[in-house]
């Protein structure tokens, strides 16, 4: 068990807010927290509070670069337009994000705090999530805790195919249509990933889980992945 990280041991070039375990618990696990393209950490530290996961530092990071003249943020090395939808595309390099996170996990989390990547969990929505999987697909061949990707699946610039696969446990949450992960995106995650699981909204669209019964994989899979003395919920919690 690592320590519980401090802001400075961060270099500055790293944008985070930090939710520290319920009672101040000594911490067994981290998760990593990515916001969507043109977002902010704010809503994704809200969200860490929300979790209220025992023995659990949750770490809300910020996009590395902002978004033309908005106040939102992206993971992407470049702005690309998407032609078909009028509309920003998610896939957009992550070269950029893969040094932060690399910074993160590996200088940081391991390297500081002692902790082994099989403690760091990874969430991300959209073009988060998009980042977090191309990271543990191009710089982890050790297991991560695991990595939940909600409305994306891997970036073009992955590779197509591992062997041997990577252990990394993913969990993918996407809408029943509407979605970008497409039949192709799924066979690239399990050509890529030894455990990969879909599950798939009874509505349209990639947003964020709205309720309970699109929460709960996600509070599954997290009971199942990190380690805790008071046992991690498998219940659900409201996402305002």
């Amino acid at each position: 068990m690592g320590r519980l990280p401090k802001t400075d041991d961060f270099p500055d070039s790293v944008k985070l807010n930090i939710v520290p375990p319920p009672k101040n618990d000594p911490p067994t696990n981290i998760l990593l927290l990515l916001h969507g393209l043109g977002d902010t950490a704010a809503p994704f530290t809200v969200l860490g509070g929300q979790l209220n996961l025992p023995e659990t530092c949750c770490f809300s990071l910020q996009g590395p670069a902002t978004l033309l003249d908005l106040e939102g943020f992206h993971w992407g090395d470049d702005i690309i337009f998407d032609s078909t939808n009028g509309g920003l595309d998610s896939d957009a390099g992550f070269n950029k994000t893969n040094e932060i996170l690399k910074s993160v996990v590996q200088d940081v989390l391991v390297g500081k705090c002692g902790y082994r990547e099989r403690e760091v969990l990874i969430l991300g929505f959209g073009q988060g999530g998009m980042a977090a999987l191309n990271y543990a697909a191009t710089h982890t061949p050790s297991e991560l805790s695991g990595i939940i990707s909600i409305g994306s699946g891997l970036p073009s610039s992955a590779p197509a195919s591992l062997t041997p696969k990577l252990p990394t446990p993913v969990l993918i949450c996407a809408g029943a249509s509407q979605s970008a992960v497409t039949s192709s995106s799924e066979d690239k995650l399990k050509r890529v990933f030894e455990h990969v699981e879909i599950k798939r909204y009874r509505r349209p669209g990639d947003s964020m889980p709205s309720n309970r019964d699109e929460m709960l994989p996600v509070m599954r899979f997290l009971s199942r992945r990190l380690r805790s003395m008071k046992g991690v919920p498998d219940g659900t919690v409201e996402i305002n």
